[in-house]
């Protein structure tokens, strides 16, 4: 019996073996990192590496860091040195 035909293998089918490992102790995981360390020996760095290799390979772009942090760091600064008080740190931060 033959099958002929131009088939299209799915996107997880394309996952090196490594990927495929590490995509498997993911969801055994149930996405937590830490628990992905232990499971494969490697370090939290390395997970989150490797999380980014396999995203990029479905072909989900990385994820633009955002402004939003900086903002936090710089309202939570001034509320540390005294410049603002609690409630406009609240304020500020719930914009």
């Amino acid at each position: 019996t033959t099958i002929e035909g131009h088939f299209q293998l799915c996107k997880f089918c394309k996952l090196t073996s490594e990927q495929k490992k590490f995509v498997d102790a993911f969801i055994k995981c149930r996405g937590n990192i830490k628990e992905v360390e232990k499971e494969l020996g490697i370090s939290y760095p390395t997970v989150k590496n490797k999380l980014e290799d396999v995203a990029a390979a479905l072909g989900y772009k990385r994820q633009p860091e955002s402004e939003e942090p900086s903002k936090k760091k710089q309202i939570l600064d001034k509320l540390n040195s005294g410049e603002i008080s609690v409630d406009e740190a609240i304020e500020l931060l719930s914009e």
